[in-house]
Formats: structure tokens, sequence, C-alpha cells
């Protein structure tokens, strides 16, 4: 809002007004009125939640302390939801094909969440909404963003030009300062469903090469293709923020760290500066994304303020399945999708631990008449809660993990 305001008066010179034109000033301005809004919104939330006693309802797992927090209110992820949407909504400029993206995604997923926690609050449904219902809701979610990267025409990537020979072209340009001339390469804007890998020198992968041998009907199927890769990225990712939101802080301080480093990359791959320096694509118009993840970064450290052990509120399905849909929409749209299984390794390791475990009592179950277990508990926060490691202890050592992946995922941009 603030952008397109100065848009319509900066001719009247008005003081001040001329700092929203800049990224980093905008971004900087949004996490501190998301900070804000997580702090004093996040108390009168609280509030109203015990007033209306809407606490969670604790199943009795064995777990050291864990029926102290019976009765604890829940669906505090309306103060995340509200931290993201709002300062994004004063900053960012709203034409952006990118942020409508993002704000879809944080609102659909928001209400999903929120309908399985009303279910589970109000109704006293324990089972919360139908699993394929939610299911249903990120399948749709995957079907939107796919469509919407695939066909707009505000969705290009800049690549460089091959001649005949394969090999790139380039062109002498003069800078207009110094007289001096210098080569650079010739770029194109064009549609593409290229992605990156890391840790290869020739790091970009098309989903196109997988259907390119049905020759001139290749389109329909490379959005088929690329459709079903970012349904399924979506729904993982997902779910698995929500298998992680077991402990205080755990969910919330992970998706913080993860966010801040999709934040660099994004702000990196939509610098023309930076992308060419580190000869990573380079997205137009992707430096907008950094205010929705600085709005992020601010909900989720703010929110740490009442849900750090011992947790005044939790986020409930309405904030859990929002944080891991929003990092997973937002590696798709900075084609860095490829790095979640590192940066996001946490929620990849909660949920593996879980199919493990599962997979493993049913093995055993249908061999030897009884079921076994590797972990002592799935997901595996719990396991360690069974070793009788404390609750805070587990978070901040999850969190010491969290930054060794953000840092390793960092690397990927010159290790190749």
């Amino acid at each position: 809002m603030f952008y397109h305001l100065y848009q319509l008066l900066k001719d009247w010179d008005i003081p001040g007004l001329g700092m929203f034109q800049y990224i980093s000033f905008r971004s900087g301005a949004a996490i501190i009125v998301s900070l804000l809004i997580t702090v004093g919104f996040g108390k009168k939330l609280i509030d109203f939640l015990r007033k209306k006693q809407i606490g969670e309802e604790v199943r009795d797992l064995g777990l050291e302390g864990q029926m102290q927090k019976k009765g604890t209110p829940t669906m505090g992820g309306i103060i995340i939801l509200a931290s993201i949407v709002i300062p994004t909504l004063l900053f960012a400029r709203l034409d952006n094909i990118y942020i409508v993206l993002m704000l879809i995604t944080t609102i659909w997923l928001g209400l999903i969440g929120f309908l399985d926690d009303y279910i589970k609050v109000f109704l006293k449904d324990k089972k919360g909404l139908a699993g394929k219902f939610k299911i249903l809701g990120q399948v749709s979610l995957g079907f939107i963003v796919a469509t919407t990267l695939f066909f707009s025409d505000e969705v290009v990537v800049r690549e460089r030009v091959v001649d005949a020979n394969g090999m790139f072209v380039k062109e002498m340009v003069i800078d207009s300062i110094t007289g001096r001339g210098r080569l650079q390469y010739v770029t194109n804007e064009v549609k593409s469903t290229k992605t990156t890998i890391p840790f290869v020198k020739n790091h970009e992968f098309d989903y196109g090469i997988l259907v390119a041998f049905l020759g001139n009907r290749t389109t329909i199927w490379r959005w088929l293709i690329y459709a079903l890769a970012i349904i399924l990225i979506i729904t993982a990712v997902s779910n698995a923020a929500n298998l992680t939101d077991g402990i205080d802080g755990l969910a919330t301080g992970t998706s913080a760290i993860s966010g801040a480093t999709f934040g660099i990359l994004a702000y990196v791959s939509g610098n023309v500066i930076y992308a060419e320096y580190l000869n990573i694509m380079y997205i137009p118009n992707l430096g907008e994304l950094t205010i929705f993840i600085a709005a992020f970064i601010g909900g989720t450290v703010g929110f740490l303020w009442y849900n750090s052990y011992p947790a005044q509120v939790f986020m409930g399905d309405t904030g859990s399945l929002a944080l891991g849909g929003i990092l997973a929409v937002f590696a798709v749209i900075i084609r860095k999708e490829f790095l979640i299984p590192i940066l996001c390794g946490i929620f990849v390791m909660e949920n593996l631990s879980v199919v493990i475990q599962v997979a493993y009592f049913k093995y055993t179950r249908k061999k030897y008449g009884e079921g076994r277990r590797i972990f002592l508990m799935s997901p595996i926060h719990h396991h360690f809660q069974k070793q009788g490691i404390p609750e805070a202890k587990i978070v901040t050592r999850f969190w010491i993990v969290g930054i060794i992946l953000a840092v390793l995922t960092m690397v990927t941009l010159k290790m190749r």
C-alpha cells in the first residue's frame, strides 16, 4: 500500500515518502511491524482465548510435563497469519504476481488449519478436519500455484543466449561514465520450468525434460508434470511442519531459520548484480518477496515471545499447516525447491521418523505377529522426550541443527 501511495504522490516531494521505493526499507519496516503485531496483538488474543476457554485437549502419551499443558490456549496461529498478511499488504507491491501467490497461500492454508482447529475445539471432535479434506485443500493450492507459475506471462527468468555451437553469446557494452568497453552475456527473459539443483556444476534442471520425448505435444504434459511436482512438495512440507509442531517453539523456531535463509536466496536471485556474480538464475521482480519473508520472520520470531517453553499459546493447525505451505511455495517460486530436503531437514526428519515407525511396525506385526518400533515414539522429538531429555534442550538442539542446515544451504550458492 505504501509503495503504491509513493507512486501516486511522488511528484509532491513529501519528505520521507521516497523511502518506500526501496525494498530494503520496506523489508525492515515489515519485520518491525510484524514483531509489534505478534507481541502486542498476541497478548490480547491469548487473553481472549482463555476467556472463551479455547484450550488444547491433550492426549496422555506418557510424556513428562505433558498433562500440564492441558487447557493452554490454541489457535494462536491467527497471530502469525495476521503478522504476515498485514505488513505484506502495507509494504509490498500488490501488483506483483509472487506477492499475490504468497498471500493466497498464507490465507488458504490458514483457513484449512483454522477449520481443523475449530472442529477440534468448538465441536469437540478430536479427529478434526478429515484428512482427505486437508489433502484436497493442499492439492487445490498446489494446482493454483503450478498453473499460475506455468502460464502467467509475468513469471519469467533471464537466460543467457546460446549460439548454434552451444556457446554463450557475448556483446560489447560501453560504460557511459568511463567510456570503457566490456563484454557481457546476451540475455533474454523467457518462460521456463527450470529449477536449481544444488552441488552440481550445471545446476539447472528442467521439468520439461521428463516429457521431451512427446515432441510438439509437450506443453500440456510439461504442465501436468510440473503441477504434480508442486502439489507433492506443498503437501509434503505442509504436513511435515504440522508433525513438527509437537513441543514448545520447535516448529516456530525452525520455520524462522528456514524463512531467513530463503529470504537471502530470494534477494540475491532477484538482484541482477548478485545473480550474475553468483552465477545463479536471475528472476525479474522476485526481490519483492523479501518483504513478504521479512514479515514471515517477524511473525515467527515474535510468536516465540509466547510460544517458547513453557508455551502460553499453541499455534495449532492454523499456524503449522500455513508455515510449511508458505516455505514450500516460497521455495518453488524462487526455484530452489530441491534445497528443501537440506534447509528444511528438521521437517524431513520428523516426517521420515513417522513413516519409518509406521512401516516397521506393520512389517514386524505381519512377520512376527507383533508390531515392533524403532523409535520410542514418533515423531522423533517425542523419542528424545521419552529418553528423559528436557523439552527446552531438545528444541534448542534442533534449532542448532537447523542453523547448520541453513549454512549448508547457503554454501550451495558457490559449491558445485
